[in-house]
C-alpha cells in the first residue's frame, strides 16, 4: 500500500525551558513521512530551496520515503523559530519566515495520481483541494490536518475541501474553534456533519480521541519522564495512524482504535529529542515493544 503526503519540508531553531537546537529538519511531511514509513511506502510532495542539506535529503530517502515530489527551487527553504514553555503546551513563535513556500503548488508526479492513502499535511486549504483534484483515482482514505490560522482567515475553502475526506485531524482548541462547541465529544459530532465520517482529536499530554458517529474511543499519552521537544509530535501522530490503516487495509472503527494507539506510540517516540532524531532512529522492533507497553497501560478487566 502506498502513502501520499502533501506539507511542507522545513528547518526549525527550537528553544526550550531546558535546552535549544539550531536548523533542526522538520515540517509536517518530514515527521509524517518518517513516522508512516515504518507501515507503508511514503511517496513525499513538498518544496525545499538551495540550502537544503543533502544529508537531510539522504536521510529520507535512505528511510525510503520516495522524493521524486521533492521540488527543488531557487531560494531559501521554509524556517520557523518557536520557544515552548514550562508546561509545554504553550509556545511563543519568535520567526517564521516562508521563503520557497510561499509561492509553493504542488505538483504529483504522475506516479502518485493513483495512491490508495492521502495525508495532506496543514497547508493552504485551496493547495489541499488543489491535490484532490490532481489524484486519478479517489484514495481509499483521505486524511487531513489543519490549524486555527486556516480556521479563522480561510474558513470558506476549508470547509469546502473538508467536505471532501473521510478522516480530520484537529487538537482540541482546533475543534472547539471549527464547530463553534465548547465541549469535544459535541464538538467532533458538528465537524462530522460537515463531512469527514471520522473525526480525531489530539489532546497532547491527555491523549487522542476517536470519534465515528456514536462510537467514541479515547487513547491516553504514552507517559514520558523526560519529554525534550514536542515539535512534530502531530504529524508523527498522524503518520503512525494512517500507516497501520495503510498496512493492515482495514478501516473499522475496531482497526482504527489500534491505529490511534500506534498513532500515540510514534507521537511518544518524536518527544524524546529534538526535532526527527529519535523517530528517525528507531525499528518497528521498538514501536511493537511500545504498543505492547500501551496495551498494558490500559488494558483492565470488565
Amino acid at each position: 500500500m502506498s502513502i501520499l503526503t502533501v506539507g511542507s519540508v522545513a528547518y526549525d531553531d527550537i528553544i526550550t525551558p531546558f535546552d535549544s537546537r539550531e536548523r533542526s529538519l522538520g515540517g509536517s511531511a518530514t515527521y509524517f513521512g518518517l513516522a508512516a514509513q515504518h507501515f507503508a511506502s511514503v511517496n513525499l510532495v513538498a518544496v525545499v530551496g538551495e540550502d537544503f542539506n543533502l544529508a537531510d535529503e539522504e536521510l529520507l530517502a535512505n528511510k525510503g520515503v520516495d522524493l521524486t515530489g521533492l521540488e527543488k527551487v531557487e531560494g531559501k527553504t521554509f524556517y520557523w523559530k518557536g520557544e515552548y514553555m514550562a508546561n509545554w503546551n504553550d509556545r511563543v513563535t519568535h520567526d517564521t519566515q516562508l521563503n520557497v513556500f510561499e509561492h509553493f503548488k504542488p505538483k504529483l508526479p504522475d506516479n502518485y495520481r493513483d495512491c490508495e492513502y492521502l495525508f495532506l499535511g496543514n497547508i493552504h486549504p485551496s493547495l489541499q483541494g488543489d491535490v484532490l483534484r490532481q489524484m486519478s483515482t479517489r484514495p481509499k482514505i483521505t486524511a487531513l490536518d489543519t490549524m486555527n490560522l486556516w480556521i479563522q482567515h480561510t474558513r470558506t475553502d476549508l470547509l469546502e475541501v473538508i467536505k471532501q475526506v473521510d478522516i480530520l485531524l484537529v487538537n482540541d482548541s482546533e475543534a472547539m474553534m471549527l464547530s463553534g462547541q465548547m465541549q469535544l465529544v459535541e464538538a467532533a459530532k458538528t465537524i462530522g456533519r460537515m463531512g469527514p465520517s471520522t473525526v480525531i482529536i489530539k489532546q497532547g499530554e491527555h491523549g487522542a480521541l476517536l470519534i465515528q458517529g456514536e462510537r467514541l474511543f479515547s487513547v491516553p499519552a504514552y507517559p514520558l519522564c523526560n519529554v525534550v521537544d514536542p515539535t512534530g509530535a502531530g504529524d508523527t501522530f498522524a503518520g503512525g495512524f494512517l500507516g497501520y490503516l495503510a498496512k493492515t487495509g482495514d478501516h473499522s472503527f475496531e482497526n482504527m482504535r489500534r491505529a490511534l494507539v500506534y498513532g500515540s506510540v510514534m507521537g511518544s517516540f518524536t518527544v524524546e529529542s529534538f526535532s526527527i532524531d529519535r523517530c528517525a532512529a528507531i525499528g518497528l522492533e521498538d514501536i511493537e515493544k511500545r504498543y505492547a507497553a500501551f496495551v498494558e497501560l490500559t488494558h483492565f478487566l470488565a
